[in-house]
């Protein structure tokens, strides 16, 4: 067996949008207030849906999820940026990119089977209007909810562990 030269990856350097402190400042308080303005907006949808016993409908219940896998990838990358921002030496060690990439994927698989889940729910209340009731039950809402959540852990797992095979230079 030949030894072989490698360099291990810790870090990985994150590129600014800008070098300027004045220009820094401003991005970060753009930023924040755009991802405290999301956040509300959305623990807002989920408190009037929650509040109100007339939005307590399957369509509704998928909007809940929505709302809070918004909020997830909302927290997911934005805070990590925000530090950044603020830091003079901008860069993220190798598990916690791995860590981001990995809720990231999670967020967006999630977010793409909530959707499906949801047109589903739709197709169901236009095709099977009488039906409807019957066939959307809550017990079925959640479980459709659970099992799209665990695909999305299944597929985000597995690329995130493709991705540890990958070299970096």
């Amino acid at each position: 067996m030949e030894p072989t030269n490698q360099t291990v990856i810790s870090e990985l350097l994150l590129l600014g949008l800008t070098d300027d402190p004045a220009l820094q400042s401003l991005i970060f308080s753009l930023f924040l207030s755009m991802c405290l303005v999301n956040i509300l907006g959305k623990l807002l949808t989920i408190l009037a849906i929650y509040s109100d016993s007339h939005l307590h409908t399957p369509m509704y219940f998928f909007l809940c999820n929505l709302s809070f896998n918004d909020i997830c990838i909302s927290m997911t990358t934005i805070p990590k940026m925000l530090v950044n921002i603020l830091r003079a030496y901008q860069s993220i060690n190798y598990t916690g990119c791995l860590t981001q990439v990995a809720f990231v994927m999670l967020s967006s698989y999630w977010e793409n089977f909530l959707l499906m889940v949801m047109a589903y729910d739709r197709y169901v209340a236009i095709c099977h209007p009488l039906r409807y009731t019957v066939i959307m039950k809550p017990s079925l809402c959640v479980l459709l909810v659970m099992v799209s959540l665990f695909v999305s852990i299944v597929d985000a797992l597995l690329h995130t562990l493709l991705l540890l095979r990958l070299s970096f230079c």
